[in-house]
This record gives C-alpha cells, structure tokens and sequence, in this order.
C-alpha cells in the first residue's frame, strides 16, 4: 500500500521492473539506477510515466540531469538506523528542484513518517498495520518546528521574526 502525504492510502499503481524485465511502451514503470545508468537512451525514448529505483548510497548529483524526466523517485530505507535516504531527499528537492513524486520504501516508520515529509517524501510504502494504527495521524502529531524543511510548516524563527514585525 501506498502512503500518501494527504494520510489517503492506495494500491501501488507503479510496475517495478527487475533488471532483465522487457520494457513496456506505455505503462507507468520504476526501474533501478543501474539499470537507468546502462539504458538510460532508450528509457528517455519512451512514451510511459518513468520513475527511478534510487539506492540510498548512490549521489543525487548523478541523476540530476535528468530529474525532469522522473514522475516518481523511490529512495529506500533498508533500516531504520540507515539516514542516507533522508539526505538525499533534501539534496533532491532543496538543491536539485525535484518537483515530483518523492516514495519512501523499506523499512518506513510511523514515528519516522513526519520526519520523512519534512526532508520532502510526499508517499511512503507501508503494509497493513500502518493502515490498522491510522498512520495518517502521524502528520499532525506536531505544529511547530526548530528549523525550517523541505516543506511549508512554520518554523519558529520564521514565526517569532513575523510577530516582531
């Protein structure tokens, strides 16, 4: 199940393709970095919504060249101890101007979901428990922040500079 930022929750409408898998013409498909590294011509080619498989020890900076071409980024979490995928985020979208979908997969956390939105994931792959537990709720547990993020919520410097004006 997909997680999305609004706390709705729907299928994975996305094929993740494997590496040897054919290249279908019109289907919305994810394919792995290295798999983008080798056919990165004939992926620009297609006609098809385009998403990219992004392991969290590859640099943003390689595929940002191309980040206009990507509807869906998939940075993965293969523990909850592992942080590199938080920092590519904001590399993606602070740095880089990453503008479309940003998925979270692995191992996503409930406690771990605001932080995640606040770095710029706006979907996050979660199994039936998060949807048991209301993940959703997990958005709105806080309202104000130290610093400001990826995303539009207040921070408190913002807000104290405002109040003095």
């Amino acid at each position: 199940m997909v997680l999305t930022e609004d706390g709705s929750l729907s299928e994975d409408s996305w094929r993740h393709l494997g590496d040897d898998e054919a290249l279908p013409e019109s289907d919305a498909v994810t394919v792995s970095f290295a798999r983008w590294k080798k056919a990165n011509g004939e992926l620009h080619a297609r006609n098809g919504k385009l998403g990219l498989r992004l392991p969290n020890d590859a640099p943003p900076e390689e595929v940002a060249p191309d980040l206009g071409r990507f509807d869906l980024i998939v940075l993965h979490f293969p523990k909850f101890t592992d942080g590199r995928a938080y920092s590519q985020a904001r590399l993606l979208r602070a740095r880089y101007g990453y503008k479309g979908e940003l998925r979270a997969s692995g191992n996503v956390l409930r406690d771990q979901l605001l932080f995640m939105r606040r770095c710029g994931f706006n979907s996050f792959v979660v199994d039936e428990r998060a949807v048991r537990e209301d993940w959703a709720k997990a958005f709105g547990e806080f309202d104000v922040f130290y610093q400001g993020a990826a995303d539009s919520r207040p921070w408190v410097m913002r807000q104290r500079m405002k109040n003095a004006q």
